[in-house]
C-alpha cells in the first residue's frame, strides 16, 4: 500500500532520543527517510500536542520512565538497522 505523506501533517526530527521520548508517550515513528547514508529522519505525525511536548523535551521538564525510554531507543535502533 502506498501512501503519500503530507508534510504539514508530520514533525520531522533525526534526534532519536526525542524520537524516543514520544515513542514513550504513545506516538508512532510512521516513516524513516534515509535518503542521506549518514543520517536518518524520523516522520512522526503531528498533533495537536506535540509541539508542547518537544518544547517540554528541550526545556529537560519532559517526565517519562528511564526502563521505557531504553527499550524505545533500542527498538528505534533495531529498525534502522533492519530496513
Amino acid at each position: 500500500m502506498n501512501m503519500i505523506l503530507q508534510e504539514k501533517d508530520y514533525f520531522k526530527s533525526s534526534d532519536i532520543c526525542l524520537c524516543s521520548a514520544l515513542c514513550c508517550l504513545g506516538y508512532q515513528i510512521e516513516a524513516f527517510d534515509k535518503q542521506n547514508p549518514s543520517k536518518v529522519i524520523f516522520l512522526i505525525k503531528r498533533d495537536e500536542h506535540l509541539d508542547e511536548i518537544i518544547k517540554l523535551y528541550f526545556a529537560h521538564q519532559l517526565k517519562i520512565e528511564v526502563l521505557a525510554f531504553f527499550n524505545s531507543l533500542k527498538e528505534i535502533k533495531g529498525r534502522i538497522y533492519n530496513i
